[in-house]
């Protein structure tokens, strides 16, 4: 298994960003929070994830390209529990929420709770 993030798992699809907000589900684990539907992916893929960081919470750019940077550094190296649980592709956008920093070592522990929970979210 490579810990890689390569261009095809990166959330671009305009029409795959509308179907999470009009009919993909969330679940959160402060201050991160995951927004998820299934789609239908091409070549096999397993999933589609986008990072995002509230202007509303970091106002300079800087910031919020660090806690970007943080949110996908995270996904590529827990990547590995989603892609041997998931039967079915999905999209998945994750975001930081919260106006308090985090180091990287918290923000991963919170990760890997908020994955396992959304790993149990699906299978219900």
């Amino acid at each position: 298994m490579s810990f890689n993030y390569p261009k095809n798992e990166k959330l671009k699809s305009q029409k795959h960003i509308d179907l999470l907000f009009s009919e993909g589900k969330s679940i959160s684990k402060y201050p991160l929070r995951l927004v998820f539907a299934p789609v239908v992916l091409e070549n096999d893929e397993k999933i589609k994830i986008g990072v995002s960081v509230s202007k509303k919470h970091f106002k300079n750019a800087v910031n919020r390209n660090h806690y970007k940077r943080l949110l996908r550094e995270c996904y590529r190296l827990n990547k590995k529990m989603l892609l041997e649980n998931l039967e079915k592709p999905y999209a998945i956008m994750f975001f930081y929420q919260s106006k308090e920093t985090m180091c990287f070592k918290e923000m991963n522990e919170k990760t890997i709770q908020l994955f396992e929970k959304f790993l149990l979210e699906i299978k219900k």
